[in-house]
């Protein structure tokens, strides 16, 4: 896979960049695709930050991998986010393994890979590498930040940071500090790599050994906590994987057994583990709240960034309680602010899925948006 990095299409940010955690990078490479036309006044350009596990490859398929992108289901041609009319641009993450500067890349100070010596990263430090991009564009203000999940996070921190940069913003299914729960989800994965022998203390990278027992069990984990009980158990229930009877042996008996492995085994092969360490390291460390001294509200006073956000009924990860507490923050400023909870019994997940009333409740926002923009200039 590290060959077929060479060809996707990236930046050099040649400017320094201070990250949270103090140390300094520069000259540093970010990922991105983008998707439409950018039209003449550059003013139908619309972020999508990805979540954990995405990439900037959200459409169509994805060149490295050869499967479809993590959001077909909204993004392209007379859909959601009509690639016809809008122009979206999506960046592979600071930290990440799909071509943009993470512990994959090389430390240009000992010519060797940085596994666990690069430095760790936060979701402002993702956002502010995301905006050196939107200026390489020539963008000065887009007409929406969207994310779900991760993405959503981005979306927040995005505001905060430039409170006058996008028209409207979109966090779905998301939370402005993780929670102990998701906080301890999150260390049971990185615990399962780190266990892994294979794992070397991160150094995996310079030998032809990989901790692919460890981000396997990492990624069933969190698969599950991205699904709802009523869809595994509609969907799996108690049934039997290929038998007729139980096997009375530590082999896959159950059909949901058999998924989750599955699950496990395909992951490994397009993500890295030292990447799903920084990552969800960066989500732990996320607290807007506390960034702004225990007052959300006073992250976004500064913005007249429309908000339109989403929850869903089953998300049991980031349910629609931690979603509303951002509606209230919002709310308690006057700001101009959306929300809607969808019902879907596919978890938190649903965002990446065809969940209609979403999808439908997406669009006529983003097309209404587009109207507004559209009236001004006459």
């Amino acid at each position: 896979m590290n060959s077929e990095l060479k060809n996707i299409k990236k930046i050099i940010v040649d400017q320094s960049l201070e990250l949270d955690c103090g140390k300094i990078i520069k000259n540093f490479p970010l990922a991105y695709e983008t998707y439409g036309t950018l039209n003449k006044n550059k003013d139908n350009a619309i972020l999508a930050f990805h979540a954990l596990t995405g990439d900037q490859f959200c459409t169509n398929i994805n060149p490295i991998t050869k499967r479809e992108g993590w959001w077909t289901f909204a993004v392209g041609p007379g859909k959601a986010i009509d690639t016809d009319k809008y122009f979206v641009i999506c960046a592979n993450v600071l930290g990440g393994c799909m071509g943009t500067y993470g512990p994959k890349e090389i430390n240009p100070e000992t010519n060797k890979l940085f596994g666990t010596t690069f430095p760790v990263i936060t979701i402002r430090d993702m956002v502010r590498a995301q905006k050196y991009l939107i200026d390489h564009l020539g963008i000065k203000k887009l007409l929406a930040v969207i994310g779900g999940s991760m993405g959503g996070m981005q979306v927040l921190q995005f505001v905060a940071n430039y409170p006058n940069a996008s028209q409207t913003a979109i966090p779905i299914a998301c939370t402005s500090n993780h929670s102990a729960q998701n906080i301890g989800l999150n260390e049971l994965g990185r615990q399962a790599i780190m266990a892994d022998a294979n794992w070397q203390n991160g150094k995996y990278g310079e030998t032809n050994l990989s901790p692919n027992k460890g981000l396997s069990v990492a990624r069933m984990a969190a698969h599950i906590t991205y699904l709802s009980k009523d869809a595994l158990q509609e969907k799996f229930g108690r049934n039997l994987q290929e038998r007729d009877d139980l096997k009375f042996s530590f082999d896959a008996d159950f059909q949901i057994e058999s998924y989750l492995r599955h699950q496990g085994s395909v992951f490994v092969d397009r993500f890295d583990a030292n990447s799903y360490l920084y990552i969800t390291r960066a989500m732990d460390y996320f607290d807007l709240n506390k960034k702004f001294g225990g007052n959300l509200s006073k992250a976004f006073e500064k913005s007249k960034t429309k908000f339109f956000i989403i929850s869903f009924t089953s998300d049991w990860l980031y349910p629609s309680s931690e979603n509303r507490e951002i509606v209230i923050a919002l709310n308690s400023i006057g700001a101009d602010v959306g929300y809607v909870e969808i019902n879907s019994d596919k978890g938190h997940d649903s965002f990446l899925l065809d969940v209609p009333d979403f999808l439908k409740a997406l669009s006529n926002f983003l097309n209404k948006s587009y109207e507004r923009l559209n009236e001004k200039r006459i």
